[in-house]
């Protein structure tokens, strides 16, 4: 599904916008998915950390082919799936996601993840489009966090300021049914909505199953949901689990 090119971006920068986009039909489904989710659960309107915990119908759209290839291009052909977010962002209250990387948060040894971001409106500037830091993830390692429990904020782990230099920020502005992929390690964030427009996106987690995920590690609830990342249920998506430790047992 990638083409060279897309995957040598990926390594290159830790990010990837791809040719490929979702159908008209498979944005208005996952739109109704979400309404049906803020219906049962309105604390969500704005963020949900685990979507899978309060409805499976989010899986469709984790298993459609063409995604699950993109990530094997870039993880291998042995991949799970172990979470799955909605960052909904209703207009002139959307929260602001602090500049982070995704890896501080979990628990997978050793750590390595794909997200798979997927416009549901329009993502530009204005209304808190994603940010990233082009080849912030290089090092493979995690750089220094603080704790940041201030009101408006989706997590509440941000990176040092002195880690990293914003002005080399890049903005991914994306049309509905565009995605992006990022990696586990690369900076990235994003401003609130301050402009009329919602903009929802939802996001896959893919590991490869030489990982294992640590259900047992002591872990953080994150803001956005009461569910804990020791709760999260691990599904396989292609091939089988290499390591041989992984737990795919059902957790909600």
């Amino acid at each position: 599904m990638l083409s060279s090119s897309e995957i040598e971006d990926y390594r290159r920068d830790g990010y990837v916008t791809p040719e490929f986009r979702l159908s008209a039909d498979w944005i208005e489904a996952i739109r109704g998915a979400h309404d049906r989710l803020v219906f049962n659960r309105p604390e969500f309107a704005d963020y949900c950390s685990a979507v899978l915990a309060f409805d499976t119908w989010f899986l469709n759209v984790a298993r459609i082919p063409e995604i699950v290839e993109m990530v094997c291009d870039v993880l291998g052909d042995d991949v799970a799936l172990w979470n799955s977010s909605f960052f909904a962002k209703p207009p002139r209250v959307g929260t602001r996601t602090p500049w982070h990387q995704d890896g501080e948060y979990w628990p997978i040894e050793p750590l390595a993840t794909c997200t798979v971001w997927i416009a549901i409106d329009e993502s530009t500037t204005q209304n808190g489009c994603l940010r990233v830091i082009p080849g912030s993830h290089r090092s493979r390692k995690l750089a220094q966090h603080n704790q940041n429990d201030a009101e408006g904020l989706s997590l509440n782990l941000e990176l040092d300021s002195a880690e990293f230099d914003e002005r080399q920020a890049t903005d991914i502005v994306l049309e509905p049914g565009q995605v992006s992929l990022h990696d586990v390690y690369l900076f990235h964030g994003s401003e609130a909505n301050v402009s009329e427009h919602p903009r929802r996106a939802m996001t896959l987690r893919y590991m490869p199953t030489t990982s294992v995920y640590r259900h047992d590690a002591p872990t953080r609830t994150q803001q956005g949901g009461p569910l804990s990342l020791s709760e999260r249920t691990l599904f396989l998506m292609r091939g089988k689990d290499r390591s041989g430790d992984n737990d795919f047992r059902m957790r909600r």
